[in-house]
């Protein structure tokens, strides 16, 4: 259990613009500190404020302490799902990038859905910072009509 708090503790970023860590919680986790790697096993949740992403497995690449031992970036295997808000993006493989602008890359049958609404695509690309998203290849399929109350 300290373990896993002291591994976490690693993935707190210390950015002015972004104070709120990384709390990743899964079944099994393997620390290798040579390769500077923790992979994350089963029923993996990854939450940062608002956003949780959900995965089979995840690894976390991170830099020498020496450097402030921030992630270089986070791949997430199986069954991958982001939820924020009332949106979801799901697909089978997904990478995020901390920087130099934080983003994270679907690919394997990416689905989007807000409401009934659903946007697919050959890959996502979701700007956790300024929520947006980049859809390659695309096909949109509107159901639902947002409105402003």
């Amino acid at each position: 259990m300290l373990f896993l708090l002291l591994a976490c503790n690693l993935f707190a970023e210390e950015k002015k613009d972004s104070p709120e860590p990384i709390i990743i919680t899964s079944q099994s986790l393997i620390n290798d500190n040579r390769a500077k790697t923790a992979t994350f096993e089963g029923n993996v949740v990854a939450k940062r404020g608002d956003a949780t992403l959900l995965a089979n497995k995840m690894i976390v690449y991170y830099e020498d302490e020496q450097k402030g031992g921030n992630i270089k970036l986070i791949e997430a295997i199986g069954n991958i799902k982001l939820i924020r808000g009332d949106r979801t993006i799901t697909s089978h493989k997904a990478t995020y990038y901390p920087e130099p602008e934080e983003r994270v890359v679907f690919t394997g049958e990416p689905r989007a859905t807000d409401g009934k609404n659903l946007v697919t695509g050959e890959k996502i690309t979701y700007f956790m910072k300024d929520d947006r998203s980049l859809v390659e290849k695309s096909r949109v399929y509107l159901k639902e009509r947002k409105t402003g109350k």
